[in-house]
């Protein structure tokens, strides 16, 4: 799930803004990013299931896992809607200019929310791992907690270099001047 949504989802945002090519290549590598972002999403999601099952652990227990499960729901619808309006041409050009903000400011919410639950997500791990004895200063709760920070200093990156991104280019730039 961290490399899906996080990781993968976070290339897929900065994609579409960051890249010097013609609109049409950055919706389509901006559209395939988050495709995988979901797919590894969601079998992250079928292996803690499985884990869970396989373990007697009761599933859908935590506000991690609530808010893990709308959050691949949203960004999946998020991902259709996309496909549907702004890829594959179902929306007018009034809808897609109208869309456009609010599918950028959606999507944006999302990836916070994301980041924001994979912190949830560590925590929760620590604690497992506590109340089984590990050491609250030990080398393995120093590691979930330097993993966590650095998630955490992944997506503010994220976030800071879409928003400061100049506005785009037309659609026949190639290359960064």
């Amino acid at each position: 799930m961290l490399i899906g949504l996080i990781i993968i989802g976070g290339e897929a945002i900065m994609s579409y803004k960051s890249l010097p090519l013609k609109k049409e290549v950055k919706k389509t590598i901006h559209l395939v990013l988050h495709a995988v972002a979901v797919i590894l999403g969601s079998v992250g999601i079928a292996a803690a299931f499985k884990n869970h099952n396989e373990s007697n652990i009761p599933n859908l227990y935590s506000l991690h896992s609530w808010l893990g499960i709308s959050i691949i729901s949203l960004y999946g619808i998020q991902w259709i809607y996309g496909f549907t309006v702004f890829f594959s041409r179902g929306g007018s050009t009034a809808i897609r200019s109208k869309s456009l903000p609010w599918h950028v400011l959606f999507g944006i919410l999302l990836y916070i929310l994301a980041v924001g639950n994979a912190a949830l997500g560590f925590l929760e791990k620590l604690t497992f791992l506590q109340s089984s004895g590990i050491a609250r200063r030990g080398p393995e709760a120093l590691l979930v907690n330097f993993t966590a920070v650095i998630t955490i200093l992944y997506g503010v990156f994220v976030i800071l270099s879409v928003l400061s991104q100049a506005p785009e280019e037309d659609d026949d730039s190639y290359s960064a001047k």
